[in-house]
C-alpha cells in the first residue's frame, strides 16, 4: 500500500478486490431492523459503525453476520425487487469454495481457520471468486481450496519470510490468484503447527 506526503493511504486499482460488488452502510448506531439486513448469507451489505472520540479518534467497527444465516433466494419469489438483485448480483460464499474439497481437506481447513481466528479477535474471513482471504486491516494469508490440497499465499515480500523448513514456494514471478510472494501447500494436519507460524508472520507484517 502506497503512502501521499501526509501519510494517507493511497488506493491503486490492483489493492480493490473488484471480482463482487457491494453496497457499505456508515452510521454511528443501526437499529436492530437494520442489522436484519445483514444476515442473508448472498446479499452483498456490509454495516459499518463509526465512532468519534474526544481525542479525534475515529474507530470504525464492521457489524457481522450470523455464521449461518438464510438465503435471500427464500424471499426472491415474493419480491420483484430481490429477484432482480440475486441475478445480478454474484456473492461468494465459504460453501462455495468447500464444495470443491474432499471430506478430508475440508477438515484440514476448518482446524486451519480455527487456528488463524485465534490469533485475534476482529479477523475478518472474505471468500472471493478465487480464494478465501483472512484480513486484518489487509490481507494476510489467502486460500485456495482444491479436491486434495489447500494452496496458502502469503502477503509478504520475497526474502522476508523466516522458513527452516523451507514450506513455502517463492511466487514472485508466477502468476497466483492470492496476494503476496509465497506460496504454502498443505494436504495434511501433520504441519498445521508450522503452518500457522509462517501465517503469523504474514499477519505481524501486514
Amino acid at each position: 500500500m502506497a503512502y501521499n506526503e501526509r501519510n494517507e493511504k493511497i488506493i491503486k486499482k490492483n489493492d480493490v478486490d473488484w471480482s463482487q460488488s457491494k453496497v457499505i452502510f456508515i452510521s454511528p448506531q443501526f437499529t436492530t431492523y437494520q442489522r436484519k439486513a445483514i444476515e442473508f448469507r448472498d446479499l452483498p451489505i456490509e454495516l459499518w459503525e463509526v465512532k468519534l472520540y474526544s481525542n479525534n479518534t475515529v474507530l470504525f467497527n464492521q457489524i457481522q453476520a450470523p455464521e449461518k444465516s438464510e438465503s435471500v433466494t427464500s424471499l426472491s419469489q415474493k419480491s420483484e425487487v430481490v429477484k432482480k438483485v440475486s441475478k445480478e448480483v454474484k456473492v461468494y460464499s465459504k460453501e462455495i469454495h468447500l464444495e470443491k474439497a474432499s471430506e478430508n481437506i475440508k477438515s484440514i481447513y476448518e482446524e486451519l481457520k480455527d487456528s488463524i481466528l485465534s490469533i485475534a479477535t476482529d479477523i475478518i474471513t472474505k471468500p472471493t471468486a478465487k480464494y478465501i482471504a483472512f484480513i486484518h486491516g489487509t490481507n494476510f494469508v489467502d486460500i485456495v481450496l482444491y479436491r486434495n490440497q489447500l494452496n496458502l499465499f502469503l502477503n509478504m515480500k520475497k526474502g522476508t519470510l523466516n522458513d527452516p523448513k523451507n514450506m513455502a514456494r517463492d511466487v514472485s514471478n508466477v502468476g497466483h490468484w492470492g496476494n503476496g510472494d509465497y506460496e504454502v501447500i498443505v494436504n495434511d494436519s501433520s504441519n498445521i503447527g508450522y503452518t500457522l507460524s509462517l501465517i503469523r508472520q504474514s499477519y505481524d507484517k501486514n
